[in-house]
């Protein structure tokens, strides 16, 4: 196996085209945090395009940046918030949950991963927020999509399609993404001591209001009282109301402690690496809200954790090596089974053995084929890692 190097879209196409004539497959990494996720690649070869990195263009006027895809999401942010502005899906760095360094995350990393945080569910996915794209695809060819601004029609919405497809489908060089205006205020409300199913109802009533809420977890009591937090972020008067509001509407649950920099708890929600140091399988399962109780009951009362964000939509589980691995879908079969769940970290031979990724229906597999086979026909491209 060797490394190639790419730091140009012609060199990315070349080593393409030269692994395909080659009958060679490429693993393809940037700093490689999120090797960790997904199948263990099974390539010939390694293509390092880490290099690609550095701001092209950004134009906070227009809400607009692009880059490659090298570039860390720690510069990205520091240059937005100089400018007032944010990655509003609020990018979850994950990659210490893979052994990697905090922070060390990439933007092209982020996109290819397809995952947001905590106010994913208010702001939109990665993939709402992915406006355009250069890349090469698994024959070597150059290619683009989308555009450099936030209102275009360019036909297929291949940035959508990139989101989250792990470098099986094309190697990005180049992406434009959406930037939004920062909140002027931001303000966190918790609550201590209550269980799921009381932290649930008050998640789902403050949700159901007007409140400018852009996030709500719950984590239940381990070694300290369970907490269960909302997060309102906006203009500042709207912040004050909306703390005036869910004061009175939530009282039954107990007086709630306003906590004006809750920064590092959300950052840790997002990346839950924080709560999963101890642990080595961790689950990332998204359901309907609703079942969200339910599935967590159905985890059964040993010492199996968990922690709800998005209100209860989306549920982080964390397991011990010798914990029965199969329990966590078996629980979300009993709920409904309305949902997915992923396998975001454990060794290599537990992923080899068991499908990280919710097993898709049979017509949306043969779809997900048809899709990977006009993009990548050889399976060059990051070969076995979304393999069922």
């Amino acid at each position: 196996m060797v490394t190639i190097r790419a730091t140009t879209a012609a060199a990315v196409a070349d080593a393409v085209r030269d692994a395909c004539d080659r009958g060679r497959t490429l693993e393809v990494v940037g700093t490689g945090t999120r090797r960790g996720y997904g199948r263990p690649v099974a390539a010939d070869d390694v293509l390092n395009v880490g290099g690609m990195a550095g701001v092209v263009d950004y134009d906070p006027a227009e809400l607009v940046l692009t880059a490659r895809p090298g570039t860390p999401i720690a510069d990205i942010a520091m240059l937005a918030a100089a400018h007032g502005q944010h990655i509003a899906f609020e990018p979850p760095d994950l990659a210490p949950l893979w052994g990697g360094a905090a922070g060390s995350g990439t933007l092209g990393g982020t996109l290819a991963l397809g995952l947001g945080g905590p106010r994913r569910p208010f702001a939109g996915a990665p993939r709402d927020h992915f406006l355009g794209f250069a890349a090469v695809n698994g024959l070597g060819e150059q290619f683009s999509a989308g555009g450099k601004v936030i209102k275009n029609v360019t036909g297929y919405d291949l940035p959508k399609l990139m989101a989250g497809s792990l470098g099986t489908l094309a190697i990005l060089t180049e992406v434009t993404i959406k930037m939004l205006p920062a909140p002027r205020a931001t303000a966190t409300l918790a609550w201590a001591g209550l269980d799921a199913a009381a932290a649930f109802v008050l998640m789902t009533q403050a949700l159901g209001t007007s409140a400018a809420i852009t996030g709500a977890a719950h984590i239940p009591a381990r070694a300290g009282p369970a907490t269960t937090r909302l997060r309102l972020a906006g203009i500042p008067v709207a912040v004050k109301a909306g703390i005036a509001a869910l004061g009175s509407l939530l009282s039954v649950f107990g007086p709630a402690a306003r906590i004006d920099d809750a920064d590092a708890f959300w950052r840790d929600i997002g990346g839950v690496h924080a709560f999963a140091d101890d642990a080595d399988l961790v689950w990332r399962v998204s359901l309907p809200p609703s079942q969200a109780v339910a599935f967590v009951t159905a985890l059964g009362p040993d010492d199996a954790r968990w922690l709800f964000d998005w209100g209860g939509g989306l549920v982080w589980v964390m397991q011990r090596a010798d914990d029965d691995i199969g329990r966590v879908r078996r629980a979300l079969t009993a709920t409904g089974g309305d949902g997915h769940a992923t396998l975001v970290r454990a060794r290599d031979a537990v992923r080899r053995a068991v499908p990280p990724f919710q097993p898709l229906a049979p017509t949306l597999a043969a779809l997900t084929a048809r899709v990977r086979a006009r993009f990548d026909p050889s399976g060059t491209l990051n070969p076995g890692r979304i393999e069922p």
